[in-house]
């Protein structure tokens, strides 16, 4: 495509490959219209939601095993929208976001690579109020937890969109941060389970990337 290089990754997550491209590389910029400038996203950071990150993967795995019956889910900072797909192939009512300017471009791509009905997109700043989202059973992400006062802006995203009685699983690599993120949706009323991950190949323990997840009980007088 003009403007950057791509190439397609063959993947296995759960019981099935999936195909995905993604760009050849974090060197790869395209931002003829300043898109991504007016959303906040700077050259250097203007590749990275189109890579294969290793938080990305194990995310999409934890879906094609996780229990989503009946959920309303919302995928935050889809990228490539690995673990989207992988809802989306399981039958799910998921939903990705992001704020890239191409990310709906390249999810709509690769749902088409794997014979996939298309997700429904939603572009997401974190941190803007938008009521017409509604709410959801389910919210994930991966690696969301890259500067110290993300813990804050998504927990106040959870408190907007998150059910009475909801879930939010989320895998980190261990940037620091997960632990007020942690406290936040403790004093909202989750529970947290946490599960040490290895995230990338060979890695020994003790590994520092964790899946954490999240649950709550409907809350009293909540409707």
């Amino acid at each position: 495509m003009p403007g950057y290089d791509t190439q397609i990754h063959t993947l296995r997550l759960g019981d099935r490959d999936y195909r995905i491209r993604a760009l050849s590389d974090r060197q790869q910029y395209a931002d003829p219209d300043e898109h991504a400038l007016r959303a906040g996203i700077s050259p250097a950071q203007w590749s990275l939601f189109g890579q294969l990150w290793p938080a990305g993967r194990a995310l999409a795995q934890a879906m094609a095993a996780h229990d989503v019956a009946g959920k309303r889910i919302l995928e935050l900072g889809c990228g490539l929208g690995l673990a989207s797909l992988v809802l989306r192939q399981r039958g799910a009512d998921v939903v990705a976001s992001d704020v890239h300017p191409l990310a709906e471009t390249f999810l709509a791509y690769n749902a088409g690579l794997n014979d996939l009905p298309a997700v429904p997109y939603r572009t997401l700043s974190w941190d803007t109020p938008n009521e017409s989202l509604g709410r959801f059973d389910l919210i994930i992400a991966s690696d969301v937890l890259y500067e110290r006062g993300q813990a804050a802006v998504l927990g106040g995203l959870v408190a907007r969109h998150a059910r009475p009685q909801s879930e939010v699983v989320l895998v980190d690599p261990g940037r620091g941060h997960s632990a007020a993120f942690t406290r936040l949706l403790q004093a909202q009323g989750y529970a947290v389970e946490e599960r040490r991950l290895p995230l990338e190949e060979g890695e020994a323990p003790p590994h520092r990337g964790r899946l954490l997840h999240f649950r709550r009980a409907a809350l009293a007088g909540a409707a």
